[in-house]
């Protein structure tokens, strides 16, 4: 009897622990809060981290802009906030850019800036749910985000006309997000897609965080914070697969990566570009850590961005 209670006592403790560790990591790493943890992160060389390349420049030329504003709400009910800068020359070309975790839409200045000025774009920047001037308390990681994103692609459609041509370009986070979005059923009008260091999916994503930031196994810590994140924000972190979206992916796409991201290993890239059958093509930049593939070899990233996208549209 007695070893009986003292087996029911450590389940109980056990039990309790992976318990408070879910909701310890949904707190860390899914509710809407700064990510300062990110800040002394060795994987990131980006500052501020993961918010885009080419800060200076990208911030710079964001201010020297005139954006209109422009809100939607969400299928769940969620304002959400995007800046949208018109061009002259874009007859119905769109650029829609997605930032990355824990950043926001005037983040992505620099890669902005290609769209708008070298390729004469109308370019559309939003706030991901849960991060800058749009609602939610919580980061859905691109999966949720999927559902906004053609919600965006829509407002663009009504706002250029049925002939419009839409490039979906995302980085970090923003580059899963718009895999995310590949497998859905797009309208014809989205031409292509260009994914800058993609994680497969949430699940792989938190795992290889959780083993090399705080040294535990992905086992029960990340099947605990996602059961709390299913209770609290509606996903789990297995549905969340960039892999399984881009596997019915019809579009072409460009996959980026640096061969020196050790935050979404380079590795990644490649189970993502085998997983793709439609058009696809890879731009590996070397010796870049994540995010910064566009600051290690500006002349090649605008390049290669540049020729993929006038192949299609």
């Amino acid at each position: 009897m007695l070893w009986s209670l003292i087996g029911l006592l450590i389940i109980i403790v056990l039990a309790g622990g992976v318990g408070y560790g879910g909701f310890f990591f949904y707190r860390i790493a899914i509710k809407r809060a700064p990510k300062v943890f990110l800040s002394n992160n060795r994987d990131l060389k980006a500052n501020p981290p993961v918010a885009g390349a080419s800060w200076g420049e990208g911030q710079n030329w964001i201010s020297s802009q005139t954006f209109q504003n422009v809100e939607i709400v969400s299928e769940d009910g969620l304002k959400l906030r995007a800046y949208m800068l018109p061009s002259s020359r874009a007859e119905g070309r769109t650029a829609i850019i997605a930032h990355g975790y824990s950043g926001k839409g005037k983040d992505m200045g620099a890669y902005a800036k290609i769209y708008a000025e070298l390729l004469g774009y109308n370019v559309l920047i939003p706030d991901a749910r849960g991060h800058g001037e749009s609602g939610g308390d919580y980061i859905g990681f691109g999966w949720h985000e999927r559902r906004d994103y053609l919600q965006w692609i829509q407002y663009v459609v009504e706002k250029t006309g049925p002939e419009a041509k839409i490039i979906l370009h995302g980085v970090s986070m923003g580059g899963a997000t718009v895999l995310m979005t590949s497998g859905e059923d797009l309208p014809s009008q989205v031409k292509a897609i260009v994914s800058d260091c993609a994680y497969t999916s949430v699940k792989a994503q938190l795992a290889y965080q959780l083993r090399r930031m705080y040294r535990l196994p992905s086992f029960p810590f990340v099947n605990s914070a996602s059961l709390v994140t299913r209770l609290k924000s509606g996903y789990s972190f297995g549905e969340a697969s960039a892999l399984n979206q881009v596997r019915k992916a019809r579009v072409p796409i460009l996959f980026i990566h640096g061969d020196a991201d050790t935050f979404v290993p380079f590795s990644m890239m490649n189970e993502l570009y085998e997983a793709c059958q439609s058009p696809k093509e890879q731009f590996i930049v070397h010796d870049a850590g994540h995010g910064t593939s566009y600051d290690k070899d500006k002349p090649g990233y605008v390049d290669r961005v540049v020729s993929f996208v006038t192949r299609y549209v």
